[in-house]
């Protein structure tokens, strides 16, 4: 199947109250990251909007090397449960706190600035694509679930600069990174979710070589995963859900992807040391090997532990590239990690 390449008003869907019926779990979403792989520092900025209540959620996370193992343990929380819908002028979306997302040409560069209350941290970041505005269909298994909403989503690997203050320390950023947006998604609070073992997130972008690679899927089944043989991806459900590689511009689907946990965080049981092994649809195989420099316990959802990180990625020949890892697990798991450190 091809990939699909989004309009860019695209971005824009959702950003105000209306339409539907909605239902309690149908969420709209702007993500965008930025790090600062040298300091192991990741930011999490998000906006979830809501808009069967109509509230939005988000919108500010900056966390530090390996220790947060609670969100309260990050270098900088400013996340609000249920704040209104932001404000929104032409192209510029501003939440209730501050954070704001200005589109300067839609599906191509964007501006994304915040100040905290007391001043002590701010950012103020150029976002520039460096891939096309992909179009995607679920990350979470399960979150198309109503076909009549027209769910959809874009996902878009960004040339990100700018400035980030953090705590009154002063840090250039100049990274690659990924935005991804979901629009008319059904993301469920309620207990246990859509599946059990945790599900994961790994874009990576290698300048060098003008390779970017994208998968979220579960850990493969023959690389004896923590959680096995007590759990299982949900029947008939695929090893990775979306998956694509863009090579010098050419965006090609990826047929397989294998993924294993070579070593999790000893207290967030998230991926420390990870391999992924792949082949897109032209025959061309990857094999890349990662290592966190920073990963924290992030909040999300209620019903689910969630994490991100950064980590930089090695590839057969040499080349280094980073990006995030963000995750998602449930009660099943939590409750298995829980025996396996107490021994039973």
């Amino acid at each position: 199947m091809a990939l699909a390449v989004h309009e860019p008003e695209t971005d824009l869907i959702g950003v105000t109250p209306g339409g539907g019926p909605w239902e309690p779990a149908t969420v709209h979403t702007h993500y965008f990251g930025f790090q600062v792989p040298e300091a192991g520092i990741g930011a999490f900025t998000y906006l979830r909007y809501q808009p069967f209540f109509p509230l939005t959620q988000g919108s500010v996370i900056i966390f530090q090397g390996l220790d947060n193992s609670a969100h309260l343990d990050v270098e900088f929380l400013d996340w609000q449960m249920a704040m209104p819908y932001p404000e929104v002028s032409g192209q510029t979306i501003t939440a209730a706190n501050g954070f704001r997302i200005e589109f300067l040409e839609l599906g191509h560069k964007a501006r994304t600035t915040y100040r905290s209350d007391d001043g002590d941290t701010s950012f103020d970041l150029l976002h520039t694509a460096v891939t096309p505005l992909v179009a995607r269909g679920a990350v979470i298994p399960g979150e198309n679930l109503h076909a009549g909403d027209q769910p959809g989503g874009s996902e878009q690997f960004m040339h990100c600069v700018g400035e980030l203050t953090l705590r009154g320390r002063r840090y250039d950023v100049d990274c690659h990174m990924p935005r991804d947006r979901s629009w008319r998604q059904s993301r469920t609070e309620q207990r246990g979710g859509r599946h059990s073992p945790p599900i994961a997130w790994t874009p990576v972008y290698f300048p060098g070589r003008r390779l970017a690679f994208n998968q979220v899927g579960f850990e493969a089944p023959d690389s004896s995963p923590v959680w096995q043989p007590e759990l299982s991806p949900p029947a008939g459900a695929p090893g990775h859900h979306f998956a694509w590689v863009c090579v010098d511009g050419e965006l090609r689907e990826l047929t397989r992807v294998w993924r294993r946990v070579d070593e999790l965080h000893p207290v967030v049981p998230a991926p420390v040391r990870q391999t992924i092994e792949a082949t897109d649809e032209t025959g061309v195989a990857y094999r890349f090997t990662g290592e966190a420099l920073g990963l924290a316990a992030i909040p999300s959802w209620p019903n689910a532990g969630t994490w991100d990180s950064v980590v930089r990625w090695t590839d057969a020949d040499g080349a280094v590239g980073y990006g995030p890892c963000q995750g998602i697990w449930y009660d099943e798991f939590a409750r298995l990690m829980k025996q396996r450190r107490n021994g039973r």
